[in-house]
């Protein structure tokens, strides 16, 4: 019984336990890491442990008199961890990574979503410290006794928890350190804090390799760009030869909704006519990261893939590229951004300088109040409207991208502004969802019937896609009611990923075109429509080009091709969805070099070395 008591008042022990269960139960309760045998079970049990263990014998090194304290504040800091993960988790689906936390100056700007990730029973994620606090300050947990033996107990135990870890997990997937794409996959076999402690050294290494490079580094990068060029579209080579190129991005724009209806009316109306008069790609897909709409306008001027820890545009804002705005300057081309948000949100002002732009339209050149604001900035309609003054003044012929934002999660709308019923799946993100896309789809039609207004239509290539997606897989059972399906497969999670691209061509008819195709096609379609023979390095092709290969890579090194879809280890045909051998996928799996000779790239700064880098 003595023994009994002496455990129970042992502050280190007490914490411990609290911990170890208060983290598998985040782990069964708040993220998607299912288990498909005993192994994996023991796996996500016992995975806490080790960083627990480690974390709460620096206790011993402060003097007896802070044990208590120093408990538990490393108890605060582990549950602050795990809220954080959750959090982003329930926003992204995803788990936080250190490049993610250089974003910091964001938060106050998604502060909509996060409080609409935040549930009243996330207070449970702070009950173990609310109980530590309250027994240290009754005298019922005393500070753990030190000796030089119990220290050397303590981390012999901690390290056999982690051996046993890492022996069960890597039987479990071998070469589970070289997967870091795959985030869940770490912290389902690593643990949330082994995982942030594995990724602390990932940061340091990519941050040494720029140190490193050299000009013999990029030549693999561009040997396999040039192999992959394909020649121009003949007829449409040089179409837009002096024409303005507007660029808008609908915020969080998924393909499904276009021609969808939703008590009997039409979620994109106009976009649905828009595209009998334009060329339409059916199978375009977004190829965007952590860094969402940034990692779209990233791949859009860039043609390269954006990383696959945190957002280019914050990691990596000042390495030399080569951007479409750096190239059509060299035209006579004038280039600017309008966004109805504050300049530094991602980074932009910066980065935006980086590729050389000549204008950044933001916040401040805006009207902004209450009433015509919502969510993180200015509506898409007043966004159009006040847009206007400023494009029409601005020299011609000009590459303009305009960024909306009505469309943004959590997806609030004015009552005025509903036009169109919800969706009915008791989900409100996803029954939200079409009201918000249809206030976009109205907002553009208006800005055109401007352009036509101000006698800019004919002379403008206009050019509309989607960004990334707006439901996350978290959403997965209501959007099987939406699309009429029993459930969710992870076939269907990619074909979610698919986002609007239409290309309006003055006096050219319209077209829908199936062919397989992603963001980082954009720049270099672009360039051969512009009449620019570009001998920059991208990963892209011209979607025109009669040569165009068939194939979308995601950053979660998920492959679309003509044929084929693999996805999650696993391998579908694209046409009927069903499943087939993992053999049949290994022409699509060749292609995720893809992903590593760009993250070279862009790690290493490579594009200094150019003999095309802009001065």
């Amino acid at each position: 019984m003595k023994e009994r008591e002496r455990w129970y008042q042992n502050s280190f022990a007490f914490t411990a336990l609290l911990l170890w269960i208060k983290t598998y139960l985040v782990y069964k309760l708040s993220f998607n890491l299912p288990t498909m045998n005993w192994k994996q079970e023991l796996i996500l049990i016992i995975n806490p442990l080790s960083s627990v263990l480690f974390t709460l014998a620096l206790i011993y090194f402060f003097p007896k008199r802070f044990h208590n304290r120093t408990t538990w504040i490393i108890a605060l800091i582990f549950s602050i961890v795990l809220y954080a993960n959750t959090l982003y988790y329930r926003f992204f689906n995803d788990f936080i990574t250190v490049p993610v936390l250089f974003q910091t100056n964001n938060v106050g700007d998604i502060g909509n979503s996060l409080i609409a990730q935040t549930y009243w029973y996330d207070i449970f994620f702070f009950l173990d410290i609310i109980l530590i606090f309250y027994f240290v300050k009754k005298g019922f947990l005393k500070p753990s006794s030190y000796t030089k033996r119990s220290l050397v107990k303590l981390l012999a135990v901690a390290s056999i928890f982690l051996t046993v870890n890492l022996t069960l997990a890597e039987s479990e997937r071998p070469q589970l350190l070289t997967r870091t794409f795959d985030r869940e996959l770490l912290v389902k076999n690593l643990g949330t804090y082994n995982f942030h402690i594995y990724d602390l050294l990932l940061q340091s290494k990519t941050t040494a390799q720029k140190a490193l490079a050299d000009n013999v580094d990029v030549v693999e990068v561009r040997n396999y760009t040039d192999q992959k060029k394909v020649p121009a579209n003949e007829e449409l080579f040089g179409i837009a030869e002096g024409k303005n190129v507007i660029l808008i991005s609908m915020e969080s724009t998924q393909q499904f909704v276009i021609g969808r209806e939703v008590g009997g009316k039409e979620i994109t109306p106009f976009l649905n006519d828009f595209i009998q008069e334009s060329y339409y790609f059916e199978n375009f897909y977004h190829q965007t990261g952590q860094g969402k709409t940034s990692d779209s306008e990233f791949l859009l001027d860039n043609s390269l893939y954006p990383l696959p820890r945190g957002a280019v545009f914050q990691t990596h804002p000042l390495n030399e590229y080569y951007a479409t705005p750096e190239i059509i300057e060299d035209h006579d081309y004038h280039s600017a951004v309008f966004h109805g948000n504050n300049k530094s949100f991602w980074n932009r002002d910066i980065m935006y300088n980086t590729m050389g732009y000549d204008e950044f339209i933001s916040e401040e050149y805006y009207s902004i109040n209450e009433n015509n604001q919502i969510n993180y900035g200015l509506k898409d309609k007043p966004f159009f409207e006040q847009s206007m003054a400023y494009l029409k003044e601005m020299p011609q012929p000009f590459y303009a991208r305009f960024i909306t934002l009505t469309n943004h999660h959590p997806y609030k709308y004015h009552d005025e502004d509903q036009a169109i019923p919800t969706f009915q799946t008791n989900d409100p993100i996803v029954d939200q969802y079409p009201v918000t896309v249809n206030y976009t789809d109205q907002a553009i039609k208006q800005f055109i019937d401007q352009l036509k207004k101000e006698n800019l239509y004919e002379d403008s290539i206009i050019i509309i896609y989607g960004d990334h997606y707006g439901i996350s897989e978290r959403h997965d059972k209501a959007m099987a009611q939406v699309l009429g399906v029993d459930e969710i497969s992870p076939f269907d999670n990619v074909q979610l990923q698919r986002v609007p691209l239409i290309i309006h061509i003055p006096g050219m008819d319209g077209e829908t075109i199936s062919r397989v195709s992603g963001q980082i096609d954009l720049k270099p379609t672009i360039l051969n429509l512009l009449g620019i023979e570009d001998q920059g390095i991208h990963f892209g092709t011209d979607l025109f080009s009669d040569e165009h290969e068939d194939i979308a890579v995601f950053r979660d090194r998920s492959v679309v091709t003509d044929r084929y879809v693999w996805t999650s280890d696993m391998c579908y045909e694209r046409e009927s969805g069903k499943e087939v051998s993992v053999e049949s996928c290994q022409e699509a799996k060749d292609q995720l070099k893809e992903l590593d000779l760009s993250d070279s790239l862009i790690y290493g700064d490579l594009l200094r070395f150019s003999n095309f880098a802009i001065e």
